[in-house]
């Protein structure tokens, strides 16, 4: 057991036994970051009563009711919490344990929800657990805001029985891989629709990136088929795959991928950005994962003061992967065209939400997500728009926009207290003073955690 869990431990059952005892809050005189509008409003007093938010008042007619512990907000700001919408808690390829270490490293990065990507339908239970867990107070993690089941299928068949074991194990959509031919992946978006289930994840590498948001594949993640449908060549390329399975497919594709970076088309990319946003489909593009295998060479990762908060599995994993051979120049372009995309794309207006493939190499849960923020803010957005892709944005994707995702009245009291302005620079997303989470009030050294920003 590692020192961090083992603090976390103590720090977490103590709160577990006293859950029913958190008492109310009313934080004062705090300028309240309003998301939707991208508007500072304040000063104001947030009271927060059985882990919702129950009034937003002017500091001089709020009523503080006896018992409510007080928050100085003078000089701070309130956001709502972040929401990480690419995460990975299990471990099914290698079958080792959830990635349970990860949990404080959420909280205190204020990452308050996010969205698991790859579950076995057994696996539902267990994030059910976790969600009642974080609502009784017994658990410091992230709410597990939607998780879906991962659907290949060798047959039609088969593809359709997966489908219906994931609805029926409460799977909140169907994710699919690069791996998927072409005609599985068409069954999979039938049968999903059938059973009331969105499809997510990778467009298929035999699948064209319009043809699959036409089709009503309602995310594409990692920018999979971007790079593809803003080449030049994209025709030939994916006509070499279609009669491939498997690894073959695979093996093909990255082996194309050095000249899919070399005939990218600006022209084309603007275009089809244009029509991605006319159809959509929102993009999830994981920005920092290229970004941060374009710097791979540039840090120890040994040195990192993160690197002692991941789990002894968890390091081993991340040091046999970074040990093989990287071509740092493929890297490069690849990071390179990425940015270009999502400049392209987040210019067009094509809905672009916040998320990391946590914990791949080098992508710390919940620092990272901060990194990617600041990555968006580089291909254009403002620091408005790259908060909104981390909270009302998904909140609206998921359908929970009615509890989460902004600072108002009725909502969950999942919040940031921020020492700098967020809508003056992203970066000051990192200065958090404490995360109110489910009503409960967490200051990031209580997990042993420091949250202030590395230097790239």
């Amino acid at each position: 057991m590692t020192r961090l869990l083992l603090r976390w431990l103590l720090f977490v059952l103590p709160l577990g036994l006293m859950a029913a005892a958190a008492p109310p809050l009313a934080i004062t005189d705090v300028t309240v970051i309003d998301v939707v509008r991208g508007e500072r409003v304040g000063p104001r007093t947030v009271l927060v009563r059985n882990g919702r938010i129950v009034a937003i008042d002017e500091p001089a007619t709020a009523v503080i009711q006896p018992g409510m512990r007080r928050i100085d907000g003078r000089g701070l700001y309130l956001a709502p919490g972040l929401v990480d919408m690419h995460v990975h808690l299990f471990n099914n390829s290698s079958g080792r344990p959830p990635n349970e270490w990860a949990f404080p490293l959420f909280v205190a990065n204020g990452v308050t929800g996010v969205r698991e990507m790859r579950s076995e339908p057994a696996e539902i239970a267990q994030e059910q657990q976790w969600r009642r867990a974080v609502e009784e107070g017994k658990l410091i993690a992230p709410r597990v805001l939607a998780a879906g089941v991962a659907v290949a299928g060798p047959d039609a068949a088969a593809a359709r029985q997966r489908v219906r074991i994931a609805k029926a194990a409460g799977a909140d959509f169907i994710k699919v891989f690069s791996e998927v031919p072409d005609s599985s992946w068409r069954v999979i978006l039938s049968e999903a629709a059938k059973v009331g289930l969105s499809v997510c994840g990778h467009v298929p590498a035999q699948v064209r990136l319009l043809t699959a948001a036409r089709a009503g594949q309602r995310t594409d993640e990692h920018l999979m088929q971007a790079y593809e449908a803003c080449s030049t060549k994209e025709s030939d390329l994916l006509a070499a795959r279609q009669r491939l399975r498997g690894e073959a497919l695979i093996g093909l594709r990255d082996t194309q991928e050095r000249e899919i970076l070399q005939t990218f088309s600006q022209s084309r990319c603007e275009e089809l950005a244009a029509k991605l946003a006319r159809i959509g489909q929102t993009q999830v593009p994981t920005l920092v994962l290229p970004w941060s295998e374009a710097n791979r060479s540039k840090s120890n990762p040994l040195l990192d003061s993160r690197w002692r908060f991941l789990r002894t599995d968890e390091q081993a994993r991340w040091k046999r992967i970074l040990a093989a051979n990287d071509d740092a120049e493929l890297a490069r372009e690849r990071w390179e065209v990425s940015r270009k995309i999502v400049h392209a794309f987040h210019a067009a207006k094509v809905p672009i939400l916040a998320g990391t493939d946590t914990p791949m190499p080098l992508v710390y849960p919940g620092f990272s997500l901060h990194e990617e923020m600041e990555l968006l803010a580089d291909c254009g957005f403002t620091p408005a728009e790259a908060l909104r892709a981390a909270t009302i944005g998904p909140a609206e994707f998921l359908g929970l926009s009615a509890d989460n995702g902004s600072v108002a009245v009725g909502k969950r009291a999942d919040l940031l207290l921020l020492q700098g302005d967020p809508l003056a620079q992203v970066e000051n997303l990192r200065r958090i003073r404490a995360v109110v989470l489910s009503g409960r009030l967490l200051l990031p050294r209580d997990l042993g955690i420091s949250t202030e920003a590395p230097l790239r």
